[in-house]
């Protein structure tokens, strides 16, 4: 006999349930639903990339956490650390068969092997929504409506959409004298909400010296509201800079939209929101749950102008975010949030060994014909099993077709939870009851 493989799974990687899986695939329909009102059509994309097609873009850290190998054709050969660089790829190759502007939306699995903790790992799916071939406040604006009508339709409670603009923030190192040191500056402030004001201050100083770490500190404090906070950042930098001016000018556009659309509360200026990955070039969006922070954002994104410009030289701007799918739902599990269930089977047909399982069947198709989902046991058990069986996923109730129900030409319905047996006399009366029970 073999010896027994003892079965695991990696670090950072874990299997669903069928519970799991089916709370997921609820929130993924949910989020689509979202998507699919904004104007936003599916795509998808290789797991698989050639390395170079990923690598040099994510930034220094992300291409040290990129699962990469030789393929058997001797390629060199990644998966995909997310969906946006695969996008960039997709657009540029895809462009002439497409329309501009072109709104997709992915939702799918990818990899990067960093540290996890709760809420994070090494597999995880993301749920992307991008706006390409446009440079406008409207697309910008619109991914913000995006995540404020996601955060409502998966009930997840209050959410801040915090937003801010790279090219301000470099205007402003611009005036201090240290853009050439702009990629550090982010990264360190990126890390502001894991390690703390005075750790981020310390890494500041260790780069740029304590006056500008200073500098740096009071520029990404926020004001008590959206417009006070904006003025702010704008004076940091140097007088008649067109740049800064530009970057106000979509920032306040941006805010205007979301507040005609009735979005406003959700949404927050916040000159420390940087995004850690190098590709961004304008407004950036992270979005923390108001009663769980500490999680992390569950949704980020924003503009990245030129990150087509690696495999086109055609300008396809582009704006987009993405929804952390694997840690909202740890946030909501948390948090004691309702977790939807997809539509699981509401019936039941028991098998008890007097009727010809062709017969139970037969009802159970023109029960799904009527649009009540349907499940047949497949041997005779005794009842207690099969109640059993059907309790454990979620079935409410259970159709006892026996001898005399046949003879009766009744149907006789078992309700698992009050433990009740009610009787129908035709198929209409069944599927009435049944689709009441939905609501």
């Amino acid at each position: 006999m073999p010896e027994i493989i003892e079965p695991r799974v990696l670090k950072g990687f874990r299997d669903y349930l069928p519970e799991a899986e089916q709370a997921r695939n609820s929130l993924l329909t949910r989020l689509e639903t979202v998507f699919r009102s904004f104007g936003f059509v599916p795509i998808d994309t290789p797991v698989l990339e050639y390395a170079e097609i990923l690598l040099g873009k994510g930034g220094g850290e992300t291409d040290k956490q990129v699962y990469r190998f030789t393929d058997n054709g001797g390629r060199e050969v990644a998966l995909r650390f997310d969906l946006t660089v695969p996008f960039a790829r997709f657009m540029a190759q895809h462009v002439e068969e497409l329309y501009l502007p072109f709104r997709r939306y992915h939702m799918a699995k990818v990899w990067r092997g960093e540290n996890t903790q709760r809420g994070r790992y090494r597999e995880f799916m993301q749920c992307d929504f991008d706006i390409v071939g446009t440079d406008s406040a409207s697309a910008d604006a619109d991914i913000v409506l995006v995540i404020a009508q996601a955060i409502r339709t998966l009930d997840t409670g209050n959410a801040r959409i915090r937003i801010n603009h790279r090219a301000l923030f470099n205007r402003f190192l611009a005036r201090a004298g240290c853009l050439d040191k702009s990629v550090s500056i982010l990264r360190s402030v990126d890390k502001i909400e894991k390690i703390g004001k005075e750790k981020t201050k310390a890494l500041l100083a260790a780069e740029v010296g304590k006056g500008i770490a200073g500098e740096v500190m009071d520029y990404i404090s926020p004001e008590k509201d959206f417009i006070n906070t904006l003025e702010k950042m704008v004076s940091f930098c140097a007088s008649g800079d067109q740049e800064a001016k530009a970057a106000q000018k979509r920032l306040h556009d941006v805010y205007e939209i979301v507040f005609a659309a009735g979005s406003a509360d959700s949404l927050c200026l916040d000159p420390s929101i940087t995004r850690g990955l190098d590709y961004y070039t304008g407004v950036v969006y992270e979005t923390f749950l108001s009663d769980l922070p500490s999680i992390g954002s569950v949704c980020s994104g924003g503009r990245y102008n030129e990150l087509a410009g690696l495999y086109t030289t055609r300008s396809l701007p582009g704006v987009g975010a993405s929804v952390g799918l694997d840690r909202l739902l740890s946030a909501m599990e948390v948090l004691k949030r309702p977790l939807a269930q997809e539509s699981l089977p509401q019936l039941l047909i028991a098998n008890l060994g007097e009727v010809p399982e062709v017969e139970l069947h037969r009802r159970a198709s023109e029960l799904r014909f009527r649009g009540i989902s349907t499940e047949v046991y497949p041997e005779p058990k005794k009842l207690t099993s099969q109640y059993s069986f059907a309790q454990k996923k979620f079935i409410p109730y259970a159709l006892l077709l026996d001898r005399s129900a046949l003879e009766r030409k009744v149907l006789p319905l078992r309700d698992l939870g009050q433990r009740t047996t009610r009787e129908f006399s035709n198929l209409d009366e069944l599927v009435n009851f049944l689709e009441a029970a939905k609501t």
